[in-house]
């Protein structure tokens, strides 16, 4: 299959631009820039983009790549650092701008031929950066520029293409006909689908696992649900679902769990009831990152007093996606470590399992897709993400089991209240946190002095960014109203309208 790789120099857009690529029919992944160049070589990749990132080049510990690359023979990208690294090589002049960039420009096109056909003369980009190009060799030809900086440049001869701004993201009105253009020049067949990939997934599922079993931590959410029916339809019998309650999950979570899965897919699932213990282990941490590793080494122990009663258990599966990857562990480059998942960063160095994660380099909206090519309802798939460590990182700060209570309550009202007036598939991601402080108020004439609730509600398509959702005021109001009657220990209601970034969808 062909494929364009993306180096990583530590740009938060990456997974963007993987995307933008896998849109188009073409596989993307993102690698570290010092991967080894044998690897590029291969007949398979068929072109080359250099990420954006933070760094100046010349800063002490910038990222920096081989001129080499340049010459074999694969049409390469560079984009914002990309284009800065590429110039550097060659003999250009990179000096901090006088007038840094971020945000919308204005784009003129010299040169609508090759990577910019089909892209008007004048259009609106996204800028983002501290350095630009000052001079370039006349090995290069310019395409295109903004009232500041040079904005785009192709060498004469190799195939070599660079820009000053970000196409991957939507503030670049004609972003995606570029990188189309891009993928026309590097002659990419379009086979990505995810037929495809389920086809080949359910292949490799069987080749790696053999004769061995599986366990799966299987949660009720999106993610767990897709991996454990695509493990399913791969090796059957093999696979055991694991249901661990533990007293972090969604109000009546359980007994949905083993009455969809159970009976609908035929699975094989246990439930294990875990919930002191996850308490227990939580009684008074207020770290987030200690409460999300806790958590997920607490699942992995559960999962090996399941494993000694299963005698040739071996592989431990997981719904880990794309974006649970790039924001927990800068293991791809150096883009800076968001948050640990915690089915990435929370595991223990030394697991008794060997990990399966058919999932691991797709993105969220894919994973939709796979679920639904695989005869998932739509009901199930389309259903809003919930985080692995549940309500453990929607408590604020301590938690415990009367706060829990509360919470599932206040959750419950909201998610139906948004599917009875046809709003939750218009949203993406929907769920109330408890904070860690109370309020006074007035109910029934008397004093109150009861938690804080904060409504939140993001719109996103890849999850890696998100706006929050423009609810109607006259909807919250009765959110507000039913969870403030109906909850015992909630007064006040707020509404989250921070988006990604700055913040991150959950609270912790």
């Amino acid at each position: 299959m062909d494929k364009i790789y993306i180096l990583d120099f530590g740009s938060q857009y990456n997974q963007l631009i993987a995307r933008r690529v896998r849109e188009f029919g073409v596989y993307s992944e993102v690698v570290p820039f010092d991967v080894d160049i044998e690897l590029l070589n291969d007949e398979s990749v068929k072109g080359i983009i250099l990420s954006g990132g933070p760094s100046s080049v010349y800063g002490e510990f910038a990222p920096h790549i081989e001129k080499d690359l340049f010459f074999l023979g694969k049409p390469v990208l560079g984009i914002c650092y990309g284009m800065h690294m590429t110039q550097q090589l060659f003999g250009g002049k990179i000096v901090p701008a006088e007038k840094r960039e971020y945000g919308k420009s204005i784009l003129r096109v010299t040169d609508t031929m090759g990577l910019f056909e089909g892209v008007p003369k004048e259009s609106i980009v996204w800028m983002s950066h501290g350095d630009h190009v000052e001079g370039y060799k006349n090995e290069f030809v310019q395409l295109a520029e903004t009232d500041s900086c040079v904005a785009a440049l192709k060498h004469k001869e190799l195939p070599i293409y660079n820009l000053q701004f970000h196409p991957e993201v939507t503030h670049s009105e004609y972003g995606k006909q570029i990188i189309d253009n891009f993928l026309k020049i590097t002659k990419s067949e379009r086979t990505w689908s995810m037929k495809n990939f389920v086809d080949e997934e359910i292949r490799k599922i069987q080749e790696i696992v053999g004769d061995k079993e599986v366990i799966l931590g299987l949660s009720g959410g999106v993610d767990s649900s897709v991996a454990a029916v695509l493990i399913n339809k791969a090796i059957g019998d093999q696979l055991t679902c694991i249901f661990v309650d533990t007293g972090l999950m969604r109000k009546d979570e359980g007994r949905k769990v083993m009455e969809v899965y159970g009976k609908h897919f035929n699975m094989n699932i246990i439930s294990v009831d875990a919930k002191s213990r996850f308490l227990d282990k939580l009684k008074g941490v207020t770290d987030p990152e200690q409460k999300r590793k806790i958590i997920g080494a607490e699942f992995v122990e559960v999962f090996n007093d399941e494993k000694k009663k299963m005698k040739n258990a071996t592989f431990l599966a997981q719904g880990t996606i794309y974006p649970d990857v790039i924001e927990s562990t800068s293991i791809k480059g150096p883009s800076s470590t968001i948050k640990s998942h915690h089915n990435v960063g929370g595991l223990p160095e030394e697991l008794e399992f060997e990990l399966l994660e058919p999932l691991r380099e797709l993105f969220k909206d894919e994973v939709r897709k796979v679920g639904l090519e695989l005869g998932i309802p739509e009901e199930m798939i389309m259903r809003h993400p919930f985080p692995g460590p549940g309500l453990g990182i929607r408590v604020v700060e301590e938690v415990t089991s009367e706060k829990v209570r509360i919470l599932q309550e206040a959750d419950d009202i909201f998610i139906d209240m948004l599917m009875s007036e046809g709003l939750y598939q218009k949203t993406s991601q929907a769920f109330v946190t408890l904070l860690p402080c109370k309020t006074v108020g007035v109910m029934g004439d008397e004093r109150t002095y009861e938690y804080v609730c904060a409504v939140r509600s993001v719109n996103t398509v890849d999850f890696m960014t998100a706006e929050f959702s423009r609810l109607p005021f006259e909807f919250l109001d009765r959110v507000a109203t039913r969870i403030i009657n109906e909850v015992k220990g909630i007064n006040r209601v707020v509404y989250d309208i921070t988006s990604k970034p700055p913040g991150t969808i959950e609270w912790e």
